[in-house]
């Protein structure tokens, strides 16, 4: 693997914009379905020298670090923090890493600044020194308002919690508000996520993400799956909640823009996650978090406590690999097929553009003005027309 100091010295931004990731890992507890790189206070210890309450000064001196390995840091178009819950740092931290990603690389005049936050985490003068820090968009994980979801679930939020947020975030002076979504859930009903939905859809928000519930394996709910206490989700029932989501949304102003993603208007979508499925660029801080420069892609150790220990001598690099043409070719398939803007057919191998004709005639895709489309019958599919265009 090329160098990551070699290959970011060289760098220049290539048109689609330059992203930072920043992975903050704490939870206050496990959500039973998650997989996530995230640990509790009491998964964590007290030994463990990294933790939410010096976290801003291990991830500021890591992004120290990342500019240094630039001989022109690019200028930042999106920041998006992740997690875990990033709201379980004080809001001052949040901040403070914007300000030192603003002074290390320096921020675009129109930079998107999200975070992720889950209801109980934020409160209005929370959201309010965010606002005044430089945060102008916030996804907040509702997943449901049926009690029985989230406690199935493990979410310790209220059912209309979320929805309070969301009217606190605008009233911050937020320009983008999103909530996500989780269906498919053992015990919801169909009335239930409509309920949901239609719930979401009444607010101010101006995106909407919806993700199907997976049965991640070594999860909690994997094992009460396991054990028979709740049933498989069933795929069958996800795509009827699928068709759900299209109808009420598209009711209520939102197109889709990718498989999972709903906008009110294009100034509604989140441009970090574009960046990553239009194949950009971006440099990933903390535990865990992966970086893409041009035909290199890495990613970080794990444990916060090596994550500390590593950052001592350098970057918290765990590993990475080289990119070949192969790796791009099958990337960009993968990621652009399920944006709704489409492939361009001239990316397509000859084999792929036979096979794009096949899937026209099944409904599954729309070929016009040099792009592939998925139909709404396609987008239910994405993952089989994916495989089909990549063999």
């Amino acid at each position: 693997m090329p160098t990551i100091d070699r290959i970011a010295s060289s760098y220049t931004p290539q048109g689609r914009g330059f992203g930072f990731y920043v992975h903050v890992p704490f939870c206050a507890s496990r959500c039973g379905y998650c997989d996530f790189n995230t640990y509790t206070a009491a998964e964590l210890g007290s030994a463990v020298r990294v933790s939410r309450h010096n976290y801003v000064e291990y991830v500021c001196a890591e992004i120290d670090r990342a500019a240094r390995c630039f001989d022109e840091p690019p200028t930042i178009d999106t920041i998006f923090f992740g997690g875990g819950t990033p709201t379980l740092l004080p809001a001052a931290d949040l901040v403070a890493i914007v300000d030192r990603l603003a002074a290390a690389f320096g921020l675009a005049d129109d930079v998107e600044v999200t975070t992720e936050a889950n209801p109980e985490s934020v409160d209005r003068d929370y959201l309010a020194t965010l606002r005044s820090g430089g945060f102008n968009r916030v996804s907040i994980g509702m997943q449901s308002t049926a009690s029985r979801v989230l406690r199935v679930l493990e979410r310790s939020h209220t059912p209309g919690r979320a929805l309070e947020v969301v009217d606190e975030a605008r009233g911050a002076g937020f320009d983008h508000v999103s909530l996500d979504l989780i269906y498919g859930t053992p015990g919801e009903t169909a009335e239930d996520f409509a309920a949901t939905l239609r719930a979401a859809a009444a607010t101010d928000i101006d995106h909407l993400s919806a993700y199907s519930l997976i049965v991640e394996p070594g999860t909690a709910l994997a094992r009460r799956v396991r054990a028979g206490e709740v049933p498989q989700p069933s795929d069958d029932v996800a795509a009827d909640r699928y068709l759900a989501a299209e109808e009420i949304l598209s009711q209520s102003g939102f197109s889709w823009y990718e498989v999972s993603n709903w906008a009110r208007g294009e100034e509604g979508r989140c441009r970090h996650n574009v960046l990553y499925w239009d194949g950009g660029h971006w440099w990933g801080a903390g535990p865990g978090a992966h970086s893409h420069l041009p035909g290199i892609r890495w990613w970080n150790v794990k444990h916060p406590a090596t994550y500390g220990q590593r950052l001592a001598d350098g970057l918290a690099v765990d590993d990475g690999e080289e990119l070949t043409d192969s790796d791009h070719y099958l990337e960009t398939i993968m990621l652009r097929t399920r944006l709704s803007t489409g492939l361009p057919l001239q990316l397509l191998s000859r084999e792929a553009r036979a096979v794009a004709d096949r899937l026209a005639d099944d409904g599954l895709v729309v070929i016009g003005d040099g792009r592939l489309r998925l139909t709404l019958r396609g987008r239910l599919l994405a993952d089989a027309v994916i495989r089909d265009l990549t063999v």
